[in-house]
């Protein structure tokens, strides 16, 4: 059995901004179900759901301030939660890291340095536990302190360092070396410093004793120029620490058997009735009923990241094939402008539901035929999982998790039982419009899109898989 400390700045359902959240609350979980020793640390943010009993369990003066340790649950487990109580730095309403205006918190450099030395304190045992992870797991930019800070420590745990979008670095000014209270010797250019500025990522990526990525196809699109976000040459030094993992989908959230938001629940054996959330999809998006038209789905951040500028490039065409489109999502307000100009044009064709709701979301994957992904990067996605289980065809760029999670159908896959989607190669409309017209195509050849569908189905995206090897990993670290 392992000890093993968690580090987020998030966990479902306690507090959640996005994918760091699904895995924070999913993976220590599944690890504990294989009968491993894991807590959670986490700040305690005015925005937490907490539900359970919560008490103190060491309290301290840091930097002058007064400083508790407190325990609670994960929701449905019996994981312990320590929460870091400070209120200078935490007692913030909403966000973890933006204000009601989006923009970032000013003291963000503060407040997450002084988490991850909080964070090294109770590591090192520090707090009257008698309890001393064998693993230290930190995740993004906001716990990426830890493995830099650890390296100066006698008899440390091991750590590992995930990376669920590089994107987002943790880049703050040099200056801050000297207010935050950070040993000097980490600066330097194999250190923290890059650029000439302090970059919490860089703590993980170059301290850590290994490195994770969501997706074995992300790992390796970081050690290139295109993804790697000036990181890219760090990343190749450390290649033989490096190693993608996919991430699992909450399989009792996501299940088309016994899912409470849709209208008839149904597996792999029933797949016909899913036909039935088709027609209540339409009625509840105000589209004309039809069973035998193509509908789309697409739910995301309406971002360039995502692709959403070639589908509205698509669009014009894709109307005058016999299909309907519903989007669900939030973004660029431009793309909003012009998706709902084109629901007005076309209103028996796209229905357009801008922000989130999280019956709509699970009705999309129920009731849509296809489902769109059209990603430039995705460390690892969630909806190209969800779509496979609910029997919804996805269509996803050639990219990150996308490339390892789909498996495009071409008549050998077909003939093998591994077709499950449609995959296309290059970031631009005229390739996902060729991918459009292929998917209608098997569309209308009713005994192989049943195939493809019950192939999709019955892939295994639970979070087991992916704690095993995370274990695996552990493991190994040891014996070094």
């Amino acid at each position: 059995m392992k000890k093993i400390l968690f580090v987020t700045s998030e966990a479902h359902p306690l507090i959640k901004t996005g994918g760091l959240a699904d895995v924070s609350g999913s993976l220590p979980k599944a690890l504990a179900e294989l009968s491993q020793d894991v807590r959670l640390i986490i700040p305690n943010y005015q925005g937490l759901k907490l539900n359970n009993d919560v008490h103190t369990l060491f309290s301290m003066r840091v930097d002058n301030m007064d400083i508790k340790i407190l325990e609670t649950r994960l929701p449905d487990s019996s994981i312990p939660v320590w929460l870091v109580d400070c209120h200078e730095f935490f007692n913030y309403p909403g966000n973890p890291y933006t204000d009601e205006e989006g923009n970032p918190w000013p003291n963000n450099a503060e407040r997450f340095s002084f988490f991850c030395r909080i964070a090294v304190i109770c590591a090192m045992d520090k707090i009257g536990q008698h309890w001393k992870p064998d693993i230290v797991h930190c995740n993004d930019w906001q716990s990426g302190l830890v493995p830099a800070l650890l390296s100066l420590e006698k008899d440390r745990p091991a750590t590992v360092f995930t990376v669920h979008n590089l994107a987002y670095q943790g880049l703050f000014s040099a200056s801050r070396m000297v207010t935050l209270n950070v040993p000097g010797q980490l600066w330097n250019p194999e250190g923290l410093e890059f650029h000439n500025m302090l970059s919490f990522i860089k703590g993980g990526l170059a301290y850590a004793d290994c490195i994770t990525t969501v997706s074995p196809s992300y790992a390796q699109e970081i050690q290139t120029s295109a993804f790697g976000y000036g990181l890219e040459g760090l990343l190749r030094h450390r290649k033989d620490n490096l190693i993608g993992i996919i991430n699992g989908i909450d399989t009792d959230q996501w299940n088309p058997e016994t899912d409470g938001y849709i209208h008839q629940c149904y597996n792999a054996d029933s797949v016909h009735d899913k036909v039935r959330n088709k027609t209540e999809l339409q009625h509840r998006v105000q589209l004309p009923v039809n069973e035998n038209v193509a509908v789309f789905g697409l739910i995301s951040r309406l971002v360039e990241q995502k692709g959403i500028d070639m589908v509205l490039d698509c669009l014009p065409e894709m109307v005058n094939m016999p299909m309907q489109f519903v989007l669900l999502g939030s973004g660029d307000k431009s793309v909003e402008i012009r998706l709902q100009h084109l629901a007005e044009l076309y209103p028996d064709k796209i229905a357009i539901r801008l922000g989130y709701d999280e019956s709509l979301a699970h009705l999309i994957e129920a009731g849509a035929d296809i489902f769109l992904m059209p990603s430039r990067f995705e460390p690892c996605g969630l909806n190209q999982m969800y779509s496979q289980r609910y029997g919804t065809i996805p269509i996803v760029r050639k990219t990150g998790g996308l490339a390892d999670t789909v498996i495009d159908t071409s008549t050998e896959t077909l003939a093998n039982g591994t077709a499950s989607g449609i995959v296309f190669n290059d970031a631009h409309s005229g390739s996902l419009l060729e991918a459009i017209k292929r998917v209608m195509l098997l569309y209308n050849m009713p005994e192989q899109w049943r195939k493809m569908q019950v192939n999709a189905m019955r892939k295994d995206f639970t979070w087991r898989q992916s704690a095993q090897a995370y274990l695996r990993l552990y493991e190994n670290l040891n014996k070094h």
